[in-house]
């Protein structure tokens, strides 16, 4: 019986891996559909918006690739952190950062992945509904609520831009580990648990950096002014 559902599957699923390749070598907002869809081999300059109708469509399309993967391990990692004292940030990252070092050493797609989610997190505003939702199916929000709750008191501008950078240079981090992995010639990377290891103590350091002196905080500076 012939299966007319197959050559649209294999289609849909060169679009992604076209797409998760492009948006983190080009950008999430600015990689050219036209140029994804030369990637994935496909002669329909509309095929992206014949089979996912928006770029919006696409890039939810790649985060669900590894969304149950993340949603479990870090539910796992989570769940243990809760049983750590209230001050104890260290558990909390690494619920973080273990799913993400197991992502990013399954190979390119894994370490793209995490270039993706953190474009996102640095232009957040720029997310539509869609794609906030299938990001909060990995489960990080609720890893992310509870570092909040553990965070130490601070201003909410100096909180929201400490969680910030925290999150892309955890994922900067693990994204470049992968791939510099093997290269001839690079620097020495630690095995994976050091890697870990250190990268949560780095992270924690960040976290609850204590503020030098007085900041003085100067009106956000937009394209109209």
């Amino acid at each position: 019986m012939r299966n007319d559902a197959s050559p649209a599957a294999d289609t849909r699923r060169r679009l992604v891996e076209a797409a998760t390749e492009a948006f983190a070598d080009d950008g999430v907002f600015t990689a050219s559909l036209v140029e994804i869809t030369r990637r994935a081999g496909q002669r329909n300059r509309g095929a992206v918006h014949y089979h996912f109708e928006s770029r919006e469509g696409l890039l939810v399309a790649v985060l669900e690739q590894h969304t149950d993967f993340l949603a479990r391990r870090e539910g796992e990692l989570l769940a243990r952190a809760r049983t750590t004292p209230e001050e104890d940030l260290a558990p909390v990252l690494e619920a973080i950062i273990r799913p993400a070092v197991e992502l990013a050493e399954t190979g390119p797609s894994g370490r793209h992945y995490l270039m993706i989610v953190g474009q996102l997190v640095e232009e957040y505003d720029r997310v539509d509904a869609p794609v906030a939702a299938a990001l909060a199916r990995t489960g990080g929000y609720e890893v992310y609520a509870l570092l909040e709750e553990r965070l130490p008191p601070l201003d909410e501008a100096i909180r929201t831009e400490r969680l910030t950078l925290v999150t892309s240079f955890i994922l900067r981090s693990v994204a470049d580990r992968a791939r510099l992995a093997g290269r001839v010639g690079g620097r020495p990377q630690l095995p994976t648990e050091g890697f870990v290891t250190n990268l949560v103590a780095m992270a924690t350091g960040m976290a609850v950096a204590p503020l030098a002196g007085t900041i003085a905080f100067w009106p956000v500076r937009t394209t109209q002014q």
